[in-house]
């Protein structure tokens, strides 16, 4: 007999798969259980080491011995007509059937539970954080130049549509602190970190930079610059482009070409490098402090194009519906000539189409430029973190709140401690009834700042959300304590003194929005009228409409409406629904209705029906959204409809004035409905609820507004 046929009679191939497969199946274990017990880098390695020493034994052991129904035999002891190697080999087959078996599902859970890290793992590897370079520099003064030289390094990187890059805000914020790197990372949810210094000293500078991995500090690459400031510009594109040659080597597919900042001489960048600086801080001292110094860098260059972009920004800026006090016509002239400018002289800076498109932000029907060109200012620089939360508001100002969902996402997991997107992101949810997800974005911004304005009143506002009034007020407070000049935070405290029925406080402190109802409903109607106009001369004008019909002015709705717009379509397409309804198309529909013009009051119900039920489709999910279905059903003549809304609108957390007829004129077909006159008693309970809480006396709305 062969040698090969006795190895095959005695099992030892048999044998030999059978210690092969289960060897595997324990190494796929092991690799399981390894993290959990914390077991050693080398413990896995050893394992395998020995499996493998011990296959020899094994297949020897295969040879020489033979199992018997005496139990274990040496193989030459056996006489051959007693041995049972057949009956072996069939049971080593089941084993190795069933081992095999256990092998293919190990391989179907590897493979559908690593696909997903595999691919996050793969994506981290194309990820990195620029950390700010380090001022070296005598005079700490010059710290806005090493921030600049950062920031452009950053934005060349930013171009690179393989590549991750983690935004401004939240790479800044490691600013000074010799922060353990892998914290980092994980933070920032990358795996590469920059990392450098700049020493600048009269006209010349040295650069130095180093890339680093994440997971074990290794140094993938660093270099030293030594230039004469005349060739700055040319030293942070050579490294970018060094940086990213090295990234393309280790992390990417094809090579990028890095983004090329503007040249000017170095007196003109240093100020526009310093204003830029200042302009982050969104105070208004800070942004006046900018205009001088971007007015004296555009004096020395005209024709420094990014210099007037930003001299764009910060005068839409100063309006006094943002930071300043320049009347929001004058700040939108001015603004918008400083970025046609910039324009003019570079189509392609991606600064000046964000500047355009904050621009057409602020004006109320021009949201499809505003979509335009703040999309091209993405597609120039990702970067531009201001121009994404711009897009924001414009695609949850115009009712697209799926499409502002995955852009507020998109920019958290891509900045996550950029402010903003923190705020815009805890609304949002909430937007969606998505109470946990919000909580726990509270829960992460307020465990890295818990004492920042905006923490406060995010959370207050999540309160509001949620109906829960004596919980967000003192924290819409203290966020309108710290931040007295934020927009937001005077947007918040206004929800708070309106949640809690403080009129009067409303009227004199709050925005000017909330202030027209608050006068209103407290006999103030010429300067509620005054205050209303105020705002139509912006493009606002759901105010005034609501006004308006409850002043039984309907005929002039109607006439404003139709001398300005051919069809209600036409209206439409400059004042698209909201986020939360189509508030403004409900009181265009009413003043129709009261004027028995039928076709035309048709026509608004059938666009305002449309556009709730594209809300519903989205999964919109707040009490606003619920009390504008039941303001569509009162005008419809579905008063049960209504009912039913009103009722949800209040369990979630509507609370606002009394009678609700009156405060809101598109529900007065409800004046007398009984079941409105219970909501409206339940909701008052729950005010007067929060008012004790709040040390404030119980307030009968019926007997104090509109008398």
């Amino acid at each position: 007999m062969s040698v090969f046929a006795e190895l095959k009679r005695r099992n030892v191939f048999r044998v030999g798969i059978a210690y092969a497969i289960t060897s595997w199946a324990l190494l796929q274990v092991i690799d399981v259980v390894a993290p959990i017990l914390e077991l050693p880098d080398w413990a896995p390695k050893l394992v395998l080491v020995l499996l493998g020493i011990g296959l020899f034994p094994a297949l020897i052991f295969a040879w020489a011995f033979e199992l018997t129904p005496e139990g274990l035999k040496r193989e030459k002891d056996v006489e051959r007509s007693e041995s049972i190697t057949a009956a072996t080999g069939r049971k080593l087959d089941r084993i190795i059937i069933g081992v095999l078996s256990v092998a293919i599902v190990l391989l179907l859970v590897e493979r559908y539970t690593n696909d997903e890290p595999a691919s996050r793992s793969a994506e981290l590897g194309r990820s990195i954080a620029v950390l700010p370079f380090v001022n070296m520099s005598s005079d700490p003064e010059q710290e806005y130049f090493s921030d600049g030289i950062t920031e452009e390094i950053l934005n060349s990187l930013a171009a690179v549509r393989e590549l991750k890059v983690a935004g401004r805000t939240s790479s800044f914020a490691f600013k000074g602190q010799n922060d353990d790197l892998r914290r980092i990372g994980e933070t920032l949810g990358v795996e590469n970190i920059l990392e450098g210094s700049v020493r600048k000293s009269g006209q010349t500078v040295r650069i130095t930079a180093q890339l680093i991995q994440v997971d074990d500090g290794f140094h993938l690459w660093s270099e030293t610059y030594d230039r004469k400031l005349t060739d700055v510009f040319e030293i942070q594109e050579e490294i970018a482009t060094e940086i990213l040659t090295q990234l393309r080597a280790t992390l990417l597919e094809e090579e990028a070409e890095a983004l090329a900042p503007q040249a000017t001489s170095p007196e003109v960048y240093d100020r526009y490098l310093l204003a830029r600086q200042r302009l982050y801080n969104r105070s208004r001292a800070a942004i006046e402090s900018a205009v001088e110094i971007l007015d004296e860098a555009i004096a020395l260059d005209p024709g420094y194009a990014p210099a007037l972009a930003q001299r764009g920004i910060a005068t839409l800026f100063l309006s006094d519906r943002s930071y300043g006090s320049i009347p929001e016509a004058e700040a939108q002239r001015q603004g918008k000539r400083y970025v046609d400018q910039a324009l003019e002289i570079d189509p392609q800076l991606a600064e000046a189409w964000a500047g355009l498109g904050l621009y057409y932000t602020n004006r109320q029907s021009e949201h499809e430029a505003a979509i335009e060109a703040l999309t091209k200012a993405l597609d120039l620089n990702p970067n531009l973190i201001d121009a994404s939360n711009w897009l924001y508001v414009v695609l949850s100002g115009i009712g697209e709140n799926v499409a502002a969902r995955d852009l507020i996402e998109h920019m958290i997991d891509k900045d996550p401690l950029y402010k903003p997107a923190f705020g815009n992101g805890v609304q949002t949810f909430n937007n969606f009834g998505m109470r946990e997800k919000a909580e726990a974005a509270i829960s992460r911004f307020r465990s890295f700042d818990p004492n920042d304005p905006i923490g406060f009143y995010s959370e207050g506002l999540h309160h509001f959300y949620n109906g829960e009034v004596a919980a967000g007020f003192p924290l819409a407070e203290r966020g309108i304590e710290l931040a007295p000049s934020s927009n937001v935070a005077g947007f918040t405290w206004s929800v708070a003194l309106i949640q809690s029925l403080q009129i009067e406080r409303l009227a004199e402190e709050g925005n000017d929005f909330f202030r027209i109802d608050a006068l209103d409903a407290l006999g103030r109607r010429d300067e509620a009228f005054e205050l209303a106009y105020k705002l139509e001369q912006d493009g606002y004008i759901e105010e005034l409409f609501r006004l308006l019909n409850r002043a039984g002015q309907s005929r002039e709705l109607t006439d404003y409406v139709e001398e300005r717009w051919p069809t209600l379509e036409a209206f439409a397409a400059d004042y698209p629904k909201d986020g939360s309804g189509y508030s403004t198309m409900a009181e265009i529909a009413l003043a129709y209705q009261r004027q028995g013009k039928q076709q035309q009051f048709e026509t608004a119900l059938s666009i305002i029906e449309t556009a709730i039920g594209e809300l519903r489709e989205q999964g919109v999910d707040q009490f606003v959204y619920m009390l504008e279905n039941a303001k569509f059903y009162a005008l419809a003549g579905q008063p049960e409809q209504a009912i039913d809304w009103l009722a949800r609108s209040v369990e979630r957390g509507l609370r606002t004035y009394a009678p609700l007829a009156v405060a809101q004129p598109c529900l007065d077909s409800l004046a007398d409905n009984p079941d409105l006159i219970e909501i409206e008693t339940m909701m008052i309970a729950k005010i007067n609820e929060d008012r004790r809480t709040l040390g404030l006396e119980p307030i009968d709305p019926y007997a104090t507004f509109w008398r």
